[in-house]
């Protein structure tokens, strides 16, 4: 184990990830039922706020490459949930547009994940909400130093 005195940020970068981990595992078990994994709920509730983002712009907010998107994108749309259509310009790029199934989607998944928030703040209380500028804070110094 790492010492946390001698490197914080790396015992820093241990409690996230096993947080996280163990973070996602509950909210997946909520979107099972739904059919849907984590990441492809990710990809699903920024399309909720924003509809026709082109691949890269998707990429940037997740913080994801093509190579990891595109089989994600593929999936969902074999699923029916979205479409991605190539650029009457510029063929190269991709905008993706959520489908009447995955636009219906939303009500069932804040439904269920709204079960699973009011029983975790019933057991956290208020220190997640607490956390989140911290955390986001973390998150942009992070994106701005990446080499």
């Amino acid at each position: 184990m790492i010492n946390p005195n001698e490197f914080p940020t790396l015992h820093l970068s241990q409690l996230l990830y096993s947080s996280s981990r163990l973070l996602i595992q509950q909210i997946q078990l909520q979107l099972n039922p739904l059919g849907i994994t984590y990441l492809q709920f990710l990809v699903l509730s920024i399309l909720w706020e924003e509809d026709g983002l082109k691949v890269h712009e998707l990429g940037s907010k997740l913080q994801l490459d093509s190579g990891t998107l595109t089989p994600l994108l593929k999936k969902l749309e074999a699923q029916n949930l979205l479409k991605r259509k190539r650029g009457d310009v510029d063929e190269r790029t991709v905008s993706i547009h959520l489908t009447y199934p995955g636009k219906s989607l939303q009500s069932k998944t804040l439904g269920a994940l709204r079960e699973l928030e009011v029983q975790l703040t019933q057991k956290f209380g208020e220190s997640t909400s607490s956390l989140q500028p911290t955390l986001a804070g973390l998150l942009e110094q992070l994106k701005s130093s990446k080499t």
